[in-house]
């Protein structure tokens, strides 16, 4: 029997998913049915939580494991059951740092998932949208904007790579398909040469961007092994002949590839 995880807030629950998953990825031999139970933020939403995670008990046979975030220290302690195995977050960074900074939080609800700072996030939303105007080259206009271009064939996750960098870093993130077109001429596709300082590229195995590709469109030449491995290659070739440094996606998580671009093309987050 799959174990029990309970992701409590007293707001958007995206802390405690985050910070629980990445405890819980310790333990690969253990399967978790997850639970997110957000915006608890009265004794009332605490006790209708509390009996929720009981009867989970109850039916599992064994105690729910349950990862808080709650700020009001009564609500922290309604999850203080024998029935449950809780840790509270807050309560366990918050109290030594206040010691180590010697003074008392704003204990205020919201503060990391809200809109503390109107700049920061109006610098987010207008990086989304740069982003989804951006996507394929679709639009090629005001490309000198952009923080950084993502290039390589189709398929490759540039499009999730780009909006990961502008939703979690604010950074304003274009991409351009690598199509057979651009392959014969050994260089880069004319749009794109005032720009080689912003580029980088993703690849992937051909086999996997096959399969891929064969979900989006069954049976054409655009999705078979020989093409794929055609556009791999000739891809490759043309980012080290022109020398833009490229990441392979095919065992990266589109996290993995954002927090690498950051830190590879030198950028600075915009927002937190």
């Amino acid at each position: 029997m799959p174990r029990t995880a309970f992701f409590v807030s007293d707001r958007t629950g995206i802390t405690s998913e985050m910070l629980g998953h990445t405890l819980l990825t310790q333990f690969e031999d253990v399967q978790f049915h997850r639970v997110t139970l957000p915006f608890v933020d009265t004794l009332d939403k605490a006790r209708e939580a509390v009996e929720q995670i009981r009867q989970q008990a109850r039916l599992d046979q064994c105690r729910p494991l349950v990862f808080c975030t709650m700020i009001d220290e009564d609500l922290r302690a309604a999850f203080q059951i024998e029935e449950a195995f809780t840790l509270n977050f807050f309560e366990a960074f918050i109290g030594p740092l206040e010691h180590e900074l010697r003074r008392k939080s704003s204990h205020t609800v919201g503060k990391s998932h809200g809109i503390a700072n109107f700049e920061e996030y109006k610098t987010r939303i207008d990086a989304v949208n740069y982003a989804m105007i951006h996507d394929d080259g679709v639009m090629p206009r005001d490309l000198s904007d952009a923080d950084i271009i993502l290039i390589g064939v189709s398929r490759a996750a540039k499009t999730p790579t780009c909006l990961y960098l502008a939703l979690q870093y604010g950074i304003k993130a274009a991409n351009y398909p690598l199509t057979p077109e651009d392959f014969g001429q050994h260089t880069l596709p004319r749009l794109l040469l005032p720009y080689r300082n912003k580029l980088f590229g993703l690849t992937i195995d051909p086999e996997r961007l096959a399969q891929i590709r064969e979900e989006r469109k069954p049976g054409s030449k655009y999705a078979s092994l020989d093409n794929c491995q055609f556009e791999v290659n000739e891809a490759e070739a043309l980012m080290r002949h022109v020398g833009v440094p490229y990441l392979a996606s095919t065992t990266r998580s589109i996290e993995e590839l954002a927090t690498t671009i950051m830190h590879r093309a030198g950028l600075t987050r915009r927002n937190y």
